[in-house]
């Protein structure tokens, strides 16, 4: 009676999760796709939908709208949604240390950021990037009236390589600094956290405040921080295993970048650092991005303190 009963049981029912990433698959979703690749997410009770998005933009916005339960986004982002009156808010980290860099040719004229006297500087999203690109340059006695800013519409590293600008601002050093590489002309980065910008966290997951599931939320996390410890301790295999999911990954860019990313996860993608979102608030309400500024527990939360 017993074994007809169990046979009888249904199945666990697994809850579903839509995720919306912040681009198309590349290294900076490893804790992700190695969550579902390894049934991380499946151990939790988790069915998780990863889709990327036909527009970087839309994610938060759908996530807003209730029709995703989490979005990968970017911290400087999130600062300035949220001030817009948006219902987002910080769950987690992806990636916990600035990506973006002030790129440079190696062997070309700009030795010193202040070399940029006079120069161009190429950018793709305007508002944050200008501000940033304020704060570096004011380290060095400089002002954005010395230097000439030029819309590249993300054609970072051509621009750069041909000639058309100085610098460029908004390039990945985990992927710009390799794509240069492999096509011949090495490229320098400042790395902005050392020239005057606050530190931030590069990538978030970001929820809907008032929607948010923080149970489910709580076990995604706890899955993606398996699947970091899992490629810290066992690189090679995990890029294996990421890299098997698609043929557009297995070359020597994404290998490339794969290592450069792996150092920068978030070891504890629940865990806030406060200070950070705090620092970053001020930064954008000095550089007049937002008006005035938010407390913390607007922008961000640490389910685990909850």
């Amino acid at each position: 009676m017993a074994a007809a009963f169990m046979t009888a049981t249904p199945a666990f029912a697994a809850d579903k999760m839509t995720v919306l990433l912040d681009w198309f698959i590349n290294p900076d979703h490893g804790p992700i796709i190695v969550a579902q690749e390894k049934g991380f997410f499946a151990d939790q009770g988790l069915e998780v939908e990863i889709v990327a998005p036909a527009d970087p933009s839309d994610p938060p916005k759908l996530v807003a709208a209730g029709q995703a339960e989490l979005a990968v986004s970017y911290q400087p982002q999130l600062h300035l949604q949220v001030a817009e009156g948006l219902p987002l808010v910080r769950v987690g980290t992806l990636v916990a240390t600035p990506l973006n860099c002030l790129l440079v040719l190696k062997d070309g004229p700009i030795k010193e950021i202040a070399d940029l006297k006079g120069g161009k500087v190429g950018f793709s999203v305007a508002g944050v990037e200008e501000a940033l690109l304020g704060t570096i340059l004011k380290t060095h006695g400089l002002t954005m009236d010395d230097i000439e800013l030029v819309n590249v519409n993300w054609s970072l590293s051509p621009s750069l390589m041909s000639g058309q600008v100085d610098a460029v601002l908004g390039a990945y050093r985990n992927f710009e600094l390799n794509q240069m590489e492999i096509e011949g002309v090495e490229g320098k980065c400042f790395y902005i956290e050392e020239e005057g910008v606050p530190t931030y966290d590069e990538l978030i997951y970001v929820a809907n405040k008032d929607k948010m599931d923080v149970d489910k939320t709580r076990r995604f996390l706890r899955a993606t921080e398996l699947a970091t410890q899992y490629i810290v301790n066992h690189p090679q295999e995990s890029w294996e295993i990421f890299s098997g999911t698609s043929a557009e990954l297995q070359d020597e860019l994404n290998e490339k970048a794969w290592a450069d990313t792996l150092p920068r996860f978030a070891l504890r993608p629940e865990a806030l650092d406060e200070g950070r979102y705090v620092r970053f608030e001020q930064f954008l309400a000095d550089a007049k991005l937002v008006e005035g500024t938010r407390p913390v527990s607007e922008l961000a939360i640490d389910l685990g303190a909850q």
